[in-house]
Protein backbone atom coordinates (compact mmCIF):
# COMPACT_ATOMS: atom_id res chain seq x y z
CA UNK A 1 0.00 0.00 0.00
CA UNK A 2 1.56 3.57 -0.28
CA UNK A 3 1.21 6.32 1.29
CA UNK A 4 -2.01 7.80 0.44
CA UNK A 5 -4.05 4.82 1.27
CA UNK A 6 -2.04 3.90 4.75
CA UNK A 7 -2.89 7.80 5.72
CA UNK A 8 -7.14 7.10 4.70
CA UNK A 9 -6.74 3.89 6.84
CA UNK A 10 -4.64 5.35 9.58
CA UNK A 11 -7.51 8.13 9.70
CA UNK A 12 -10.68 5.78 9.21
CA UNK A 13 -9.32 3.74 12.75
CA UNK A 14 -8.69 6.51 14.83
CA UNK A 15 -12.29 8.10 14.45
CA UNK A 16 -13.83 4.70 14.55
CA UNK A 17 -11.60 3.63 17.22
CA UNK A 18 -12.20 7.44 19.00
CA UNK A 19 -16.11 7.17 18.48
CA UNK A 20 -16.72 3.34 19.99
CA UNK A 21 -14.71 5.14 23.34
CA UNK A 22 -16.47 7.70 23.27
CA UNK A 23 -19.69 5.82 23.01
CA UNK A 24 -18.47 2.44 25.46
CA UNK A 25 -16.18 4.93 27.90
CA UNK A 26 -16.10 8.26 28.09
CA UNK A 27 -17.61 11.32 25.45
CA UNK A 28 -14.60 13.44 26.54
CA UNK A 29 -13.02 10.63 23.46
CA UNK A 30 -14.64 12.99 20.81
CA UNK A 31 -11.96 15.38 21.27
CA UNK A 32 -10.08 12.98 19.31
CA UNK A 33 -12.37 13.04 16.42
CA UNK A 34 -12.65 16.70 16.12
CA UNK A 35 -8.68 17.19 16.35
CA UNK A 36 -8.65 14.48 13.50
CA UNK A 37 -11.17 16.26 11.30
CA UNK A 38 -9.12 19.92 12.49
CA UNK A 39 -5.94 17.95 11.09
CA UNK A 40 -8.04 16.94 7.40
CA UNK A 41 -9.12 20.65 7.36
CA UNK A 42 -6.16 21.92 7.79
CA UNK A 43 -4.24 19.46 5.66
CA UNK A 44 -6.61 20.11 2.78
CA UNK A 45 -5.03 24.31 2.70
CA UNK A 46 -1.63 23.57 3.60
CA UNK A 47 -1.37 20.29 1.60
CA UNK A 48 0.28 19.35 4.82
CA UNK A 49 -0.06 16.70 7.23
CA UNK A 50 2.20 14.88 10.30
CA UNK A 51 1.18 11.45 9.43
CA UNK A 52 2.80 11.53 5.85
CA UNK A 53 5.87 12.62 7.55
CA UNK A 54 5.63 9.71 9.91
CA UNK A 55 4.94 7.89 6.88
CA UNK A 56 7.57 8.75 5.06
CA UNK A 57 9.78 7.83 7.76
CA UNK A 58 8.59 4.81 8.23
CA UNK A 59 9.69 3.91 4.76
CA UNK A 60 6.45 3.82 2.92
CA UNK A 61 6.49 4.63 0.02
CA UNK A 62 4.14 7.44 -1.99
CA UNK A 63 1.79 6.72 -5.23
CA UNK A 64 3.72 6.00 -8.88
CA UNK A 65 2.55 10.16 -9.79
CA UNK A 66 3.82 11.37 -6.64
CA UNK A 67 6.98 9.28 -7.44
CA UNK A 68 7.82 10.53 -10.75
CA UNK A 69 7.04 14.30 -10.19
CA UNK A 70 3.92 13.87 -11.88
CA UNK A 71 0.59 15.10 -10.17
CA UNK A 72 -3.25 14.55 -10.81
Amino acid sequence: MHRERWLRLIGGVVVLGSVLLAHFHSPRWLILTALVGLNLLQSAFTDWCPMVWVLQKAGVPGCRAEESGQSG
